[in-house]
């Protein structure tokens, strides 16, 4: 089959980008100013730590994570960054808007106002994997706005009328419920065949582990970003070893050849973390459970539950 090349974008998407940074400037320029210069240097310093460990995670970790597929690397890398770049100011101005008790309106950046947007960024990020393939930058754009608004709002009335403590697991469940509904808006009868781009090998499945490898370093720091209590991180940490281990295992012992799947590993040594962040909390062995569990369903979802649903007819 001969490929398909999507359509010039040329009359599409460059006016809508250049469109939304001009506003965006605009606003900045009206409500939005620096944080208060006198804070600490040792709260700066720990506090630009953990900016750095979520700025890696969002713009290498997600970016090469979707890059499995052969003819959809760049566009991945590329795609994310635009998206995160996009999201991250959209998310700062809402975050401010929302959180800010000043009665001029003026938003005030500081170090923690930049990680949650990073954080916002990720939710976008993580809406976006559901789609990857299937969307263009103009679409992506569009539902990365959309997606963070809906963010903000969820995560302002959670504290607002609520009041229950932040973490990291309404990034993962809203992200994921938002990419599955547009996955299902988007949803046409004729995209069912497999495409020739739909298609991954050793070269791109390495470029995707390398960005699994970023997020499995820093997601310590992702999971004590938004909580009070830093000492999740410790947990955080022993619940993705235990989960890499349990992932290595279970995809060499469910092989038939008795070898360890590169995509079953990929898609769950993560699994740990993303659990210890939803279930916060600070006991060792629980942590060490948490992951262990979560790494032997991921795993034998992978294997068993996947097949079972491309057999179904």
């Amino acid at each position: 089959m001969a490929p398909r090349y999507a359509p010039s974008l040329r009359s599409r998407m460059p006016p809508l980008a250049i469109v939304l940074q001009v506003s965006f400037i605009v606003l900045f320029a009206f409500f939005v100013e620096t944080g208060d210069p006198e804070e600490g240097d040792e709260k700066f310093i720990n506090s630009y730590a953990n900016f750095q460990d979520v700025h890696v995670m969002v713009f290498l970790g997600f970016g090469f994570l979707a890059s499995f597929l052969v003819r959809y690397g760049f566009s991945s890398v590329g795609f994310s960054m635009l998206v995160a770049a996009m999201a991250i100011q959209w998310a700062t101005l809402l975050n401010g808007f929302l959180m800010t008790s000043s009665p001029s309106w003026k938003i005030r950046i500081k170090m923690k106002s930049l990680v949650d947007a990073e954080i916002c960024a990720s939710s976008a990020l993580l809406a976006m994997g559901a789609v990857h393939g299937k969307t263009n930058p103009v679409q992506l754009l569009l539902m990365s706005l959309m997606e963070v608004t809906g963010f903000v709002i969820n995560q302002w009335l959670i504290h607002s009328l609520f009041k229950t403590m932040s973490s990291i697991m309404s990034l993962h469940v809203f992200g994921t419920l938002f990419g599955v509904m547009t996955s299902w808006v988007l949803y046409r009868t004729e995209n069912m065949p497999k495409h020739e781009k739909e298609k991954f090998d050793s070269k791109s499945g390495l470029f995707a582990m390398f960005g699994t490898l970023f997020l499995w370093m820093f997601w310590p720091s992702f999971n004590s970003a938004l909580v009070k209590y830093k000492i999740i991180a410790y947990g955080t940490y022993l619940s993705l070893a235990v989960s890499t281990v349990t992932a290595m295992a279970v995809s060499a012992l469910s092989s038939p050849t008795g070898k360890m799947n590169l995509v079953h590993i990929q898609g769950s040594i993560l699994a740990g973390g993303v659990a210890t962040g939803t279930a916060v909390t600070a006991v060792p062995w629980m942590d060490m459970t948490i992951g262990f569990c979560a790494a032997l369903l991921a795993t034998l979802g992978f294997r068993y539950l996947k097949v079972a649903y491309i057999q179904a007819p």
